[in-house]
């Protein structure tokens, strides 16, 4: 199967817009912002959103964080967003495909809002490693996606909803890129959102923690602790 160039892409999303802005926010962007509050998303958290689209997403955070980096492969969805939340003077809007970005900035929280399905995986290689380089030393990419097995239902019995690229992510396809930009795996949850079976995922990435030395005797203090509270 030939894979949809840059140029293809953008040209989908550029259509795309119009559907997106009848849409509106629905409940997948409420779970995604109820999800970063609990990770503690505020007023200081610097943000970036990797495919903003018309900015529907960007449109919740920007309620929760005074610095958002929104970016999106597509010139005419950026347009949109930018003239829909002209009101919010604190977001920074971008139009790239991510490949060699450098903002110069480090960000608290990095979220991609059911994109990565989207991104080739040839491309995630890339991806990752841009990501890492733009994480806070303590920051966290969030991303949402479609459970894999829910996707390959919906690409055997409604086709039709699919987009230009639409993956089915399992986790093996993700944790080699991932590991290798120095990133790892924190949290992975299937969970029911719209279906009476999982459908999304949502997925924690931090930086890959490096040990200068493990105090034995400190954690067996804890353990011990930790046993009598039990008794």
């Amino acid at each position: 199967m030939n894979v949809p160039n840059e140029k293809e892409v953008a040209d989908f999303y550029n259509q795309y817009a119009d559907s997106q802005k009848r849409i509106g926010v629905n409940i997948r962007h409420r779970h995604i912002l109820k999800k970063m509050s609990s990770l503690g998303l505020n007023a200081q958290s610097k943000v970036m959103e990797i495919g903003c689209g018309i900015g529907t997403l960007t449109s919740l955070l920007a309620t929760k964080s005074q610095n958002i980096t929104a970016i999106d492969i597509s010139p005419s969805s950026v347009e949109m967003a930018t003239t829909r939340l002209s009101k919010y003077k604190s977001i920074r809007w971008i139009v790239s495909d991510m490949k060699g970005l450098d903002l110069s900035e480090k960000y608290d929280f990095i979220v991609l809002p059911d994109v990565l399905e989207h991104i080739p995986i040839e491309a995630h290689e890339n991806l990752f490693q841009v990501i890492k380089a733009h994480l806070a030393e303590n920051g966290q990419v969030c991303i949402h996606i479609p459970d894999p097995y829910a996707l390959e239902w919906i690409r055997k019995n409604q086709p039709h909803l699919l987009q230009i690229i639409d993956q089915s992510l399992y986790t093996n396809l993700l944790i080699e890129n991932i590991y290798n930009s120095g990133l790892i795996l924190h949290r992975l949850e299937r969970y029911t959102l719209q279906k009476t079976q999982p459908d999304y995922q949502w997925i924690e990435l931090r930086h890959r923690p490096s040990y200068t030395s493990l105090d034995n005797k400190k954690y067996h203090n804890r353990f011990i602790d930790e046993v009598k509270s039990r008794l």
